[in-house]
């Protein structure tokens, strides 16, 4: 048999790379040589602001190539000086304060004693005994039965009259089963179980109940207001010690509403409605602050199909003002003022000619709703910091290719007083690093604007053509591109610096856009915005036509390891090699609150139609599988069940356990190492 040259250089290569064992040294080598590069000395990156308590005078460090200079500036004129010794520094304050920011408890805290020392509960053997202590006598005000127990603390009203406690409802949770093949400490495999909850099962629920000390009979909750509970939290009572409220999450997300019980009338209603066809974003997504007794409600909500911050009445519910309005939306509440009546935000979207990822800052008016933007510069902001007194604030902006300047403004209107720093990374730059570089260009149907990153390889050739590799993660949860300054991005240049282009992208479905974008997601996993990631990927090779999109990659962990392989199963004519890491490919095997928040309840036939173990029949391209035997954040069976699926439609795929590893496990340097390696043996490199 005579071999053609062609094909003999591919056995050669072939052979080469399988028998390119062990060169985890020589990948470290690398990556780390490049990661020192793009660690080079930026100065002025970030400072360390302290204030005089009377606002007189802020201090702070200029870095300089001879050095550290202290640095003195009086806010009321922006003039900066060197400081001197007579100059008192003042401590750092300490970091929860950053921002003004405070977490919001929802009413006070329940105890076992009532407020005046009066009565006393307790449980006994699922029995609830009321104590009075001054008559030294008890009674037993329920008992545990079919529907439920009590548990918990109670919460008592304010006059000490009565008090709510949970009614919970326990049921057996579904446990995943896990063996640790290869211990540390012991030769023998350890076996253990965590609970698991999973769309479709049933679940623990609870519900409040209202007890008095007194001879009124006690309340439940109506069950027609919180019908097909997922959540019931935030008790709360109001001053009058007679309403009580509290927070319902319908299972599948299509409600989040406030319930009153009113102790007096023994009347129950919806205080606040929020309801949707598709979800209602509630974990991480809403906000909720009474004021006043109750008497007014900030609340957050997507009602105008934008994420907005609303005033409510809190007699009946209905909207006083809404607060923030326009296509942009409020990403944060960071801190409500009840005294001067604003709130602090921070927001996106609100200037259009900007990436409207980008994150700023603005105040709000609770009585007049006026805007008062606080950041104008165009990129995102962070380290916003106010001074004691109050009339004055830093901030920090930067953009992945921009680095980070940090400003000194006025609270009351926002305007520019000085420029404390502006980042030097000028070294940075003289070694020929290549700064991630944003880009955008149209969706699938050209109405919204997607927005994305190109990370070139360091020593990037102009005159070579490259193979391209995404980097996805479609969780609805969040936007995932970068914005802000941060010349080496985990995991991209682990990547990029072994001769790849590298691209992150934020296609339709993720979060922090208006809720048409957002809402695309719903029933709708597997779509994971491909056809507007293929799209810009064209766009981007017009402007980098280094960029070889016949030999075009993808990886990703988690919802991403479930979206690198969808990427081979629903468009396996433009992704040709993906890497999928602790995949949840089965959305019926992953945990329940992620995906009951996207993919609704009853657990309906969109569940398989999403299912990558439904599709895998339609592998195409080169597929390489890896998951930790203990993860325990995704079930590692939803790997196993696409591996069982690939077998039985006789797909070639290869697969990478990673023995005693949890969640991620192909993040860490040797499942690194081998995505690399893979890539190199599918794509080939600069050419």
């Amino acid at each position: 048999m005579k071999f053609r040259p062609a094909l003999l250089a591919t056995c050669l290569l072939i052979t080469v790379a399988h028998a390119d064992h062990g060169n985890l040294a020589d990948f470290n080598e690398l990556t780390g040589r490049w990661y020192g590069v793009a660690k080079t000395k930026v100065l002025n990156e970030s400072i360390d602001v302290r204030w005089a308590p009377d606002d007189s005078a802020v201090f702070y460090q200029l870095e300089t190539a001879d050095g550290k200079h202290a640095m003195k500036l009086n806010p009321a004129t922006g003039k900066a000086d060197a400081a001197t010794d007579k100059d008192p520094v003042p401590e750092a304050r300490p970091e929860e304060r950053r921002g003004n920011r405070r977490r919001d408890r929802p009413g006070p805290r329940g105890s076992w004693k009532s407020p005046d020392a009066r009565w006393e509960v307790s449980l006994r053997n699922g029995e609830l005994i009321l104590r009075d202590t001054k008559e030294n006598s008890e009674r037993s005000l329920a008992k545990a039965d079919a529907a439920g127990a009590f548990a918990g603390e109670p919460l008592w009203a304010p006059d000490s009259s009565r008090f709510a406690m949970w009614k919970e409802k326990d049921v057996e949770e579904r446990v995943v089963h896990y063996i640790e093949s290869s211990p540390k400490d012991q030769l023998q495999p350890k076996h253990f179980t965590n609970s698991y909850p999973k769309p479709g099962d049933v679940i623990d629920t609870r519900a409040p109940w209202v007890f008095f000390t007194g001879k009124d009979e006690p309340i439940a909750a109506d069950p027609k207001l919180i019908e097909n509970p997922f959540e019931c939290d935030n008790l709360a009572w109001r001053g009058d010690s007679k309403r009580l409220t509290f927070e319902f999450t319908e299972r599948g997300f299509g409600k989040h509403n406030v319930i009153e019980i009113d102790s007096a009338t023994r009347q129950q209603r919806v205080l606040v409605r929020e309801e949707s066809d598709t979800f209602v974003f509630v974990s991480g997504n809403s906000f909720r602050r009474d004021l006043n007794d109750g008497e007014e409600i900030l609340w957050m909500s997507e009602r105008d199909g934008w994420k907005h911050l609303y005033l409510l009445d809190g007699r009946d519910g209905s909207t006083k003002r809404q607060l923030t309005k326009g296509e942009w939306i409020v990403r944060e509440v960071v801190n409500v003022d009840e005294e001067n009546r604003e709130v602090l935000l921070k927001i996106s979207g609100c200037y259009k000619d900007q990436d409207p990822y980008y994150i700023h800052y603005a105040r709000v008016s609770i009585d007049t709703g006026k805007l008062i933007p606080l950041t104008q510069a165009n990129g995102t902001h962070d380290r916003f910091e106010r001074s004691p007194g109050g009339k004055y604030y830093t901030c920090r902006w930067s953009r992945v290719n921009k680095s980070p300047v940090t400003e000194l403004r006025s609270w009351a209107d926002g305007k520019l007083i000085a420029t404390l720093a502006e980042a030097d990374d000028s070294k940075l730059r003289a070694t020929g690093w290549p700064l991630a570089e944003p880009f955008a260009s149209k969706d699938r149907d050209g109405k919204f604007d997607i927005y994305g990153v190109v990370c070139l390889p360091p020593d990037f050739d102009p005159a070579k053509k490259y193979p391209v590799i995404e980097h996805i993660y479609a969780g609805p949860q969040d936007s995932f591109v970068p914005k802000a300054w941060n010349p080496w991005m985990i995991p991209k240049h682990e990547v990029a610096v072994h001769g790849f282009i590298v691209v992150q992208i934020d296609g339709k479905g993720t979060a922090n856009r208006c809720a048409e974008f957002h809402h695309f997601c719903y029933k709708n996993l597997k779509d994971a915005g491909f056809p507007d990631r293929i799209a810009w990927l064209k766009e981007a090779a017009k402007k980098w036509p280094q960029m070889d999109l016949d030999r075009v990659g993808i990886f990703g962990g988690s919802a991403g390891g479930q979206n690198a392989l969808g990427a081979l199963l629903f468009h396996g004519d433009f992704y040709k090699a993906a890497a999928a890491d602790c995949g949840c490919h089965d959305n019926r095997m992953d945990k329940i609150w992620w995906n009951e928040q996207w993919m609704d309840w009853p657990v309906g036939p969109e569940y398989a139609d999403n299912s990558n173990v439904t599709h895998a029949k339609n592998l195409k391209g080169a597929l390489l599988l890896t998951v930790g035997e203990v993860d325990t954040n995704v079930d590692p069976s939803s790997t196993y069940q696409v591996i069982n699926a690939l077998i039985a439609a006789d797909k070639d795929f290869e697969f990478l356990p990673m023995t005693g590893k949890n969640h991620g496990s192909g993040e860490e340097r040797y499942g690194q190492r081998r995505r690399v390696d893979f890539f190199r043996a599918h794509l080939g490199g600069p050419r």
